[in-house]
Order: C-alpha cells, then sequence, then structure tokens
C-alpha cells in the first residue's frame, strides 16, 4: 500500500475563463511546485513538452462539465489536471502527478478478513421498489463504531469503495437492473488522497459501471474543514465518474453558499428534520428544501425514516427517495441480493 505521503494532491489550480488565466496553488517542496503561481496559456505551455502543448487550451475550449487533461513537462515529469467546470466562466480541480493517478493498481488495496460492509435499501418514493443502497463498515460482531486500528486510516475508505463496487455489479447483474446505485460515504480525510480519483475511475471501469451509479456521500461539516481542497477534490472525483451526495443536509451549519459551490448530484436530509414530520414549519422547510433540490437539477433523500405511513408525506414534499427501518435494516450481502429480488 502507498504511503500517506505518497497519496497526497500536489495542488489544486483554479482556472478563469474571463481572463484567460491558470492560477496554480502548490506548496513549497512538493514534486510540482515549480507550477505554483498565475500564468497565461502561453506562459505556462513554455514549461511543457511539445506534443503536450494545445491540450490545456483544447480542455478550457467547453464551459461545462468535467475537466480532465494529461500533460508532460519539459523535464519528462507527467502531470494531471483533474477537475469540473462550476460556471460558464471557472474550473476548479486538482493537480495530480501521474505516478500516482494513471498507475494506481486497486489490487493493492485488500480488505482484511474482519472488514465486512452491509447495505441498506434507499426505496424510490416514486414506484416503491428499491433504487439503490448505501454501504456502511462494520467489523467482526458487528461493530460500527470502533474500528480496528489498521482501518483508522486511508484503508477504510479504499476498502469499502472496492467492496461496493464489486456488490453493485453483482447486484446489477443478478437482478437485471441496469438503474442501481451504490452510496459509500468518505470524511475530509479521504478527500485529501489524490489516490481516490484513480481508484473509483478504475473500479467503474473494471466493473463496467456508469456514471454516477457509484455515489460519494460527504457531510458539509467535513468538507468545510478545508473548503478550497474539498471542492477540487470533490469536482476531481466526478471528473471521474462518481455522483456526489451532500450529506446530513438541515444539521449543524448548513450554508447555502457552500451549496452553490459544491457540484452535488443529490441531497439527503437527516433524521433529525424528518423525525418532525407533520408539523407545519419542519413540513414547510422540507418542501422548500426538494424544490430548491429539483431547481438545481438534484434528487433527495430522506433518511433515519421509521414509519412506512411518512412516505406518502414525504413524497408529497417533493423527497425522491427513502431511506430507514421502516423499509429496511443494514444488511449483508447475501440478504440485500435476496431482498433486491423479492
Amino acid at each position: 500500500m502507498r504511503s500517506d505521503q505518497a497519496t497526497q494532491a500536489q495542488g489544486s489550480w483554479h482556472w478563469n475563463a474571463e481572463t484567460r488565466q491558470l492560477l496554480i496553488e502548490a506548496p513549497k517542496g512538493c514534486e510540482l511546485s515549480v507550477l505554483a503561481g498565475q500564468w497565461s496559456l502561453n506562459a505556462i505551455e513554455q514549461l511543457f513538452e511539445g506534443l503536450s502543448r494545445g491540450r490545456l487550451a483544447e480542455a478550457f475550449k467547453v464551459p461545462e462539465g468535467p475537466v480532465r487533461c494529461s500533460l508532460r513537462l519539459s523535464e519528462g515529469d507527467d502531470i494531471h489536471l483533474v477537475g469540473a467546470f462550476v460556471g460558464q466562466d471557472e474550473a476548479l480541480g486538482m493537480l495530480l502527478a501521474d505516478s500516482e493517478f494513471s498507475e494506481f493498481d486497486p489490487s493493492d488495496l485488500q480488505p482484511g478478513p474482519d472488514l465486512y460492509p452491509v447495505f441498506q435499501p434507499i426505496i424510490s418514493l416514486g414506484n416503491g421498489h428499491i433504487a439503490g443502497f448505501e454501504a456502511l463498515a462494520r467489523w467482526d460482531g458487528g461493530d460500527a463504531k470502533n474500528p480496528p486500528n489498521r482501518y483508522e486510516d486511508e484503508a477504510l475508505a479504499s476498502n469499502m469503495l472496492i467492496r461496493s463496487a464489486e456488490t453493485l455489479a453483482k447486484m446489477r447483474a443478478q437482478s437485471g437492473r441496469s438503474d442501481l446505485f451504490m452510496h459509500v460515504n468518505l470524511t475530509a480525510r479521504d478527500l485529501s488522497r489524490s489516490a481516490l480519483p484513480a481508484l473509483v475511475e478504475a473500479l467503474m471501469n473494471g466493473y463496467d459501471l456508469p456514471e454516477r451509479s457509484l455515489r460519494i456521500e460527504l457531510t458539509e461539516q467535513a468538507a468545510l474543514r478545508d473548503e478550497s481542497h474539498a471542492l477540487a477534490a470533490v469536482l476531481a472525483l466526478k471528473a471521474v465518474g462518481a455522483g456526489l451526495v451532500l450529506d446530513d443536509f438541515g444539521t449543524g451549519h448548513s450554508s447555502f453558499a457552500w451549496l452553490a459551490d459544491f457540484p452535488a448530484d443529490s441531497l439527503k436530509v437527516d433524521h433529525g428534520l424528518t423525525r418532525r414530520l407533520g408539523q407545519y414549519r419542519t413540513d414547510t422547510i422540507l418542501g422548500t428544501l426538494t424544490l430548491l433540490a429539483e431547481r438545481l437539477g438534484m434528487t433527495t433523500t430522506a433518511e433515519g425514516v421509521e414509519n412506512k405511513e411518512d412516505a406518502t408525506r414525504l413524497r408529497s414534499l417533493g423527497f425522491d427517495y427513502a431511506q430507514g427501518f421502516a423499509f429496511a435494516r443494514p444488511m449483508e450481502e447475501t440478504d440485500a441480493l435476496a431482498f433486491l429480488k423479492g
């Protein structure tokens, strides 16, 4: 397994289409610190090998969607700019070294025998069918809160992604459901590792998973610990095909400014709000949130739902999905497969 230092991002970048300036932030002492600064395309291209020249202009040509650009510096080092546009005039992303991105081998991260994920169904409120699952980490004995010490590092996120992608592929194959998706939770610490986009891309390609079928859940509280880096990291994940879910929305210090910047595909509303269903003020807030999400092109999930009777009210408030003990508890892979078929 790579060391923690080897899996750190080399920096971040910010493209301004109006000024045609590329701002690169790379700390002193890191492998790509020579690129730090604000550049015009003409100026920075002087650092690239001949065949790489012109690629940046091409990558930023269409002001929408993901950005993925591979370049070679004149001295022979390979780099990647991975991110996405956050508007017509600007794009953000991560600066990665080639050895950390394109040569990532998922077989280097094998889950330990005592780690096993469980899967909780996410139900479509439109038709009552299973739409997807959320993967949750468990260890021998079913302990969800106290992982062994070796899982308190990058291995947990990587192994959960590997197991989740494998299970999602099985579910899709055995059920014939090409629309199923899988949620996997990441932390702010996970986002700091540049190997993550490579792993997601390798898993999606290896298991033939379509874009947005593997969905990363991130809480706002975790992301805001380092907002600028977190935004660059999630854009890199989105650029390689991951879906993005803003988890626990409506708790803590929810920021609409962060919602405006974060390119999420979906919102999950915490049970702290959903358990108050039926109260006028709560229903008004929830209905407003779902309308906002819809206008932003996002889906909404209510979690912590404990009564099936609440499904009708949640649907009337505009929620797309629901998750909770009212529908099913988290279950092991074999049970989840049977639940899906039955």
